[in-house]
């Protein structure tokens, strides 16, 4: 697994969006050119819905065949499926509703008034990773993985202290009682974000600042989750200029 973290810094959350989708929509055609379908996963938050957004109002979209890539989610607030709450409503009205995506290839968790146990949610999310899994693996090679950051360290729905953090053979877990509301979450766990091939943190302000000091630092993973975002192939954070305040000049890459 790799261990080189690049940090790219913009000057802010504007800019962050727009530079980062338009470096997705060239990466995931290379990608495209050596597969016959990507994998990515979306990830929640105000900055990841701005970077979709920016995905979709770009010109060069249109060059994408969005139908050969399945999109799945780092995580997911277990609320009912009209819910604001949901991060996948913020991806299609952010992006997937005005793309040509194959449906067939969106794969959601699932909401509470779905399924109503949020444990048989997390095991459905776990069998569906199987079935569009290689031979026997758990869970799909993942091309692009997108987080975003917690001002307390956390990604997808792993907080620092808790159980999830820690969990190393289940794919999906269950979070009850979420220091962030709302209190029931589902997740990917830590074993499966690290197994994607590129990790791409996009994250932007100052109460970002010191978690993203501490990750680049070598903080614990239990205390600081994003210490543990490793992809196999790369890991970058692209940031703004407030969120980079507490990183080494040295680990700063140019943007380009």
């Amino acid at each position: 697994m790799t261990t080189d973290r690049r940090v790219l810094v913009h000057p802010d959350k504007a800019s962050l969006a727009g530079a980062v989708a338009a470096r997705f929509i060239t990466k995931i055609i290379d990608i495209l050119d050596e597969v016959d379908e990507a994998h990515v996963v979306l990830s929640g938050g105000s900055v990841n819905t701005d970077l979709m957004a920016a995905i979709r109002n770009s010109p060069a979209q249109v060059n994408v065949d969005w139908k050969r890539i399945h999109f799945w989610w780092g995580d997911e607030r277990f609320v009912p499926k009209d819910s604001a709450d949901r991060n996948e409503l913020q991806a299609r009205e952010a992006l997937l509703d005005h793309i040509p995506v194959d449906e067939a290839k969106v794969h959601p968790f699932a909401s509470s008034d779905e399924i109503e146990d949020l444990d048989d949610a997390a095991a459905a999310y776990a069998r569906e990773l199987v079935e569009f899994a290689p031979d026997a693996a758990l869970y799909p090679r993942f091309d692009i993985l997108f987080l975003g950051v917690g001002p307390d360290g956390h990604i997808a729905s792993l907080f620092p202290g808790m159980e999830g953090i820690t969990e190393r053979d289940a794919t999906v877990v269950s979070v009850r009682n979420s220091p962030k509301p709302p209190p029931l979450r589902l997740s990917l766990t830590l074993p499966v974000i690290r197994s994607a091939d590129r990790i791409w943190l996009v994250l932007a302000g100052a109460d970002k600042a010191s978690a993203l000091g501490l990750a680049l630092a070598g903080a614990s993973v239990d205390e600081v989750p994003v210490a543990g975002a490793e992809g196999r192939k790369r890991t970058v954070f692209f940031v703004d200029k407030e969120a980079a305040a507490e990183v080494p000049e040295n680990l700063i890459a140019p943007s380009y």
